[in-house]
């Protein structure tokens, strides 16, 4: 019996879309005209095709992870500018919720081959280039996909830390990227500044020096020994740790309302970066959180995030970059007109930045950020959701 014969269930509704990992990220991508126009049913369908809020998302598409819990929605885009609209949304499989105010540029670079695919831009040979405006952001990324014969082409030599084997290589350069979210790199005004809270080894408070940045993705940034660690933990001892886990929930929370961000107790952003010095040749060490999970290797909004506050003289990951650079003084990585490569090891492995950044009388202007990334088309079919759930 085949799959064709057996029908279509009469009490679920049937939404196409395709099952692709992006980068070190996976989810369904679905064309915009597909999903529900009233957003509160959009959401009540993302939730269910995902299967959350059950935190291993069996009934669904999950995998239990933030990074597994992620959803593209593409369409023709509305801005003369760009080729195609790309909205991302956070599932969050603790929580249950649906989040669209970050980006995540891991999921984009399958936006490019999907969009190739389904007819929304027209292939090259042997390569296409596109604009996707980032409906999260308002911002623009530069796309440029390997469309050999004007076929999409998923093979290839590039390999990325945090995925086994090699595939074609995705070129992504994100442009307008300063106050993503915020609307100001600094949203504070201040290169670092002091959340105080309640000790992590004592009973005491404790102040702990950070910095509030936002470069493609609002994020705190701290220093691992400040939070009692060594920057070296893998993602599992750290969310296992839960006077940690507490520790940085309490600090972001805080961060988020100095931010301009209001409550952000069930919101993922502001992310939350914990830093330390590199140990194997990179610029900087990270864990990122996503934040209620520990990212296996890293966002790619956040390790440019990462980077330019690596640059920037005053923050928490520039002085932890000069000390790796053997600069004492905390100035971090110079800048000019040209890209700066940034590496940021994580987890996984390393992940490479090329940073287009300059400095000006009042800092830094961080004007571009280019990564490779690669994707993969694991299937394509249909997702279901009952009817109760997108009335006809």
């Amino acid at each position: 019996m085949s799959l064709g014969s057996l029908g279509l269930p009469t009490q679920q509704r049937s939404i196409p879309c395709v099952l692709m990992r992006g980068g070190t990220s996976r989810g369904p991508y679905f064309l915009a005209d597909d999903l529900p126009t009233d957003l509160d049913v959009r959401d009540a369908v993302l939730l269910m095709v995902m299967g959350s809020p059950q935190g291993r998302q069996i009934d669904g598409l999950g995998g239990g992870t933030t990074v597994t819990s992620k959803v593209a929605v593409v369409g023709p885009s509305s801005h003369p500018d760009a080729d195609v609209d790309y909205l991302f949304a956070q599932i969050d499989p603790v929580w249950g919720t649906v989040d669209t105010k970050p980006t995540c540029g891991n999921m984009l670079a399958g936006v490019g081959p999907f969009a190739i695919e389904y007819g929304l831009v027209p292939a090259g040979d042997p390569t296409t280039s596109l604009v996707v405006r980032n409906v999260n952001t308002d911002s623009f990324i530069d796309v440029v996909c390997q469309t050999p014969g004007g076929e999409v082409s998923y093979d290839g030599d590039c390999a990325i830390d945090g995925v086994d084997g090699t595939a074609a290589p995705i070129e992504l350069r994100f442009r307008g990227i300063e106050g993503s979210v915020t609307g100001s790199m600094l949203p504070t005004g201040r290169t670092s500044e002091v959340v105080t809270v309640a000790g992590r080894r004592t009973d005491g408070p404790t102040e702990v020096e950070v910095t509030l940045i936002d470069v493609a993705m609002p994020m705190v940034l701290a220093r691992a020994l400040d939070l009692g660690c060594t920057g070296r933990e893998t993602p599992d001892e750290l969310e296992s740790d839960s006077a940690f886990m507490a520790l940085m929930e309490t600090i972001r929370r805080e961060a988020g309302a100095r931010m301009g961000l209001g409550d952000v107790s069930q919101s993922v952003v502001p992310k939350f970066g914990m830093l330390s010095e590199p140990l194997h040749g990179g610029t900087i060490a990270s864990r990122y959180f996503t934040p209620t999970q520990c990212h296996p290797t890293h966002a790619v909004s956040g390790v440019i995030c990462v980077a330019a506050a690596s640059v920037m003289v005053g923050t928490v990951a520039a002085s932890l970059a000069a000390l790796a650079a053997g600069q004492p003084d905390g100035t971090g990585a110079a800048v000019g007109g040209v890209p700066v490569d940034i590496a940021i090891e994580h987890p996984s492995g390393t992940f490479d930045v090329s940073l287009l950044a300059g400095r000006l009388a009042d800092g830094v202007r961080i004007h571009a950020g280019g990564v490779t990334r690669t994707a993969r088309k694991i299937m394509a079919g249909m997702a279901y959701v009952p009817i109760d759930i997108w009335p006809a």
